[in-house]
Order: C-alpha cells, then sequence, then structure tokens
C-alpha cells in the first residue's frame, strides 16, 4: 500500500478510498488510468500507528510541508488524521495541510473546526464553482446541493483556529467572470482565493 508519497517538496499521506462526492472531473472515475505517485487506492485502511511508523522511516527534514490528501476525502478519518497529527508535532516543525471538500461538518455530524487547532496549518478547500447548483452537479455528492452553504460555512468557521484557510479552484475549468464570483467568495469568508494548474497525475495503463 501506498501510505505516503512525494509531491515535488511534500509529503502527502494516502489514508482512505472513502469520500461523500463523485466528482465528474475526479481520477478516481478514470478506470483506465493509474496514478504517476503510485497505486493510490488502498487495500485496507492503514491505522494510525502504521501511518505513524511510516513517517518514522523518512529524513523529514527533506521536504517543506507534510499534507494529508491522497484518493479518498481525508476528512472521513479527521480525527485519525488528527492523532497522527499530534505525533507530527512532537518530532517536526513542518507546516501541515489538509487538502479537502470541505465536508468534514457534514461527515461527521457535528462541527469539526475547534478540533483542528494546533494541528493543522493549511486547510485546502476545493470551491470548484462560485455556483451551489452547479457545485452538485460537478460534486455529485451524498448531502445534496446545501453541502454548498455548508462548505463555505466550514471555511468560515475553521479560519480562527489554523494558520490559512485556502478555497480553490482549477484553471481553465470555470470562466474569467467565475474566478471572479469565487474571488469574491473567498474575500467576504475573509480567507484566500487560489487558482491552481490543472496536473494530469494519470497515464494510460
Amino acid at each position: 500500500m501506498t501510505i505516503l508519497y512525494e509531491v515535488h517538496r511534500g509529503l502527502y499521506v494516502n489514508l482512505t478510498n472513502r469520500c461523500p462526492c463523485r466528482c465528474t472531473f475526479c481520477l478516481r472515475q478514470e478506470k483506465n488510468s493509474r496514478s504517476l505517485y503510485g497505486d493510490l487506492w488502498l487495500e485496507r485502511e492503514p491505522s494510525v500507528s502504521e501511518i505513524i511508523d511510516e513517517f518514522k522511516k523518512r529524513d523529514l527534514s527533506k521536504y517543506t510541508e507534510i499534507v494529508f490528501c491522497g484518493f479518498g476525502e481525508p476528512s472521513e478519518r479527521l480525527y485519525d488524521i488528527f492523532e497522527v497529527c499530534d505525533y507530527l508535532r512532537t518530532v517536526t516543525d513542518l507546516p501541515i495541510r489538509i487538502n479537502t471538500n470541505g465536508m468534514a461538518d457534514l461527515i461527521h455530524k457535528k462541527s469539526t473546526a475547534k478540533d483542528f487547532r494546533g494541528r493543522i496549518d493549511v486547510v485546502s478547500i476545493s470551491l470548484n464553482t462560485p455556483n451551489k447548483e452547479r457545485f452538485y452537479e460537478l460534486t455529485q455528492n451524498v448531502f445534496g446541493p446545501d453541502a454548498y452553504d455548508a462548505m463555505l460555512k466550514f471555511a468560515g468557521d475553521v479560519k480562527p483556529y489554523v494558520g490559512e484557510v485556502v478555497l480553490s479552484t482549477v484553471a481553465t475549468t470555470i470562466t474569467t467572470d467565475e474566478e471572479k464570483e469565487c474571488k469574491e467568495i473567498a474575500d467576504r469568508l475573509g480567507v484566500t482565493y487560489r487558482i491552481r494548474p490543472f496536473e494530469d497525475y494519470t497515464e494510460d495503463k
């Protein structure tokens, strides 16, 4: 199983296949593709101790950040992530980021924002679009159209407890006017807006 993998100078953590979304653009929907960073589809979910053991094998001084990402939605295992973060805080000062769909509160059926304090430095949330209905069309999430509002509420709620919150969209996937709308949403919430480049991490088998 690929639990830790490298992207540029970041060390990424892959800990679940689970996700409440079935995004139309997601690599998970590509049946004939594989990740350039190894097979990220897990045979089973690694335990917290297994994840920590993998970190112990690495020279963390080689990296600029630690990122919880992977092929599934990391917040499905949010409280396991927090356990790993508590360990990491004892061995490294590297910034810790989580790439998420922002649906942690819906997944865990409670407000999770305060629990990020002292553990996560950057929360990067896939905004995808400034349009609620379009967001549901794109993500096909199990919570329905209101997941968009819950995602934005989470972004605002978690902001006081982490170093930075980022709302992101992918370049070339929405119009310039839509990007301006996304920037306005981020500004209203007092968070960062980032247009990230499209990166194709797959290749045909």
